[in-house]
């Protein structure tokens, strides 16, 4: 809905004069058509038109001319300004009227020009938030990649080869974290499914180690809760890591399937392999391996629980854990 034309003030009362004229020369047009009593037919609208689109002082202008009129011209007796008490009672009741028509309708006019500049300054607000977001989630991307950068080359120069082994691991593993935070959200900074970045995080990583995996993807066709998407995703990658490097061996192939069950009040996280199966005897609650530590530790922050077993051939890594709403 329009408001208010933005020109000039003498070109508002300029047009306030045109359209109380124009009202005029079709009341006098249909003088002939109405009959007695109706003065004020065409100079009502003319006062609405005036008040919405011209402002106060216009609307007030062609209420006072085409009030000037109506007396002069189709009061009986015409011709002439008649102060008889039917007259001045005619009057009044078409001042109440344009009087209220103009209060009401100039008001509401103000108070939507004051709505679209409040819905302008809460989108710009909006925008800007966005963009500091999209700013902010960039910046901690790069620092974390550096961080795990500097950590790779730090490790370099450290001649035990057990400690330069964890030190690079830690690397990674930042990488990583940084990699997850970049694909977490799209371009705009929107979350995206987790089903799209869980592909390409996982396309990397089987790339990165040079194995053959047939790779299968199921569910997760909602993006995860920021303070759950981390966690939730090293899992996945740590599961995925342990099949590639226990399951397949290095430069090895196989089967993976990933899947994401969010329709429940639980859910389901599952990475599932073909390869080869964990050590008879094995209990991933009391491995000292980093990956599942890692593992571990991130399902008591989801609050959640991590198993691992072999079910028909396959070994099946399962994360539960109740999502955040919020």
């Amino acid at each position: 809905m329009r408001g208010k034309i933005k020109t000039s003030p003498g070109a508002r009362y300029a047009l306030a004069l045109l359209i109380a004229t124009a009202s005029f020369l079709l009341r006098l047009g249909l003088d002939s058509v109405f009959p007695p009593g109706f003065p004020y037919v065409t100079f009502f609208p003319a006062v609405v038109v005036c008040a919405y689109f011209l402002g106060l002082r216009p609307a007030i202008l062609c209420a006072t001319l085409c009030g000037a009129a109506a007396w002069y011209f189709f009061i009986p007796p015409a011709r002439g300004f008649n102060l008889s008490f039917p007259v001045l009672l005619t009057l009044a009741f078409y001042v109440f009227v344009v009087a209220v028509d103009i209060f009401f309708i100039d008001g509401m006019r103000g108070a939507l020009d004051q709505l679209r500049e409040e819905r302008e300054r809460y989108r710009n607000l909006a925008e800007s938030r966005d963009l500091l977001y999209r700013e902010l989630h960039h910046r901690v991307s790069n620092n974390l990649q550096v961080a795990g950068a500097l950590l790779r080359l730090q490790g370099q120069g450290v001649s035990d080869v057990d400690a330069r082994q964890v030190i690079d691991q830690a690397g990674a593993r930042i990488e990583v974290i940084a990699q997850i935070q970049r694909e977490l959200h799209n371009a705009v900074g929107e979350p995206v499914p987790f089903r799209v970045f869980a592909e390409a995080l996982l396309a990397s990583a089987a790339a990165a180690a040079g194995a053959r995996v047939a790779l299968t993807l199921e569910g997760g066709d909602e993006p995860l809760h920021p303070d759950q998407a981390t966690p939730v995703t090293l899992v996945m990658l740590e599961s995925f890591n342990n099949a590639l490097e226990h399951g397949f061996g290095e430069g090895g192939e196989g089967r993976v399937r990933v899947s994401l069950d969010q329709s429940g009040l639980t859910h389901l996280l599952s990475v599932c392999n073909d390869g080869a199966a964990p050590p008879t005897g094995f209990d991933p609650a009391r491995s000292k391996s980093l990956g599942l530590r890692i593992v571990r530790a991130m399902a008591q922050q989801l609050g959640g629980r991590f198993e691992m077993a072999r079910e028909d051939d396959w070994t099946v890594c399962r994360l539960s854990y109740a999502p955040r709403r919020d």
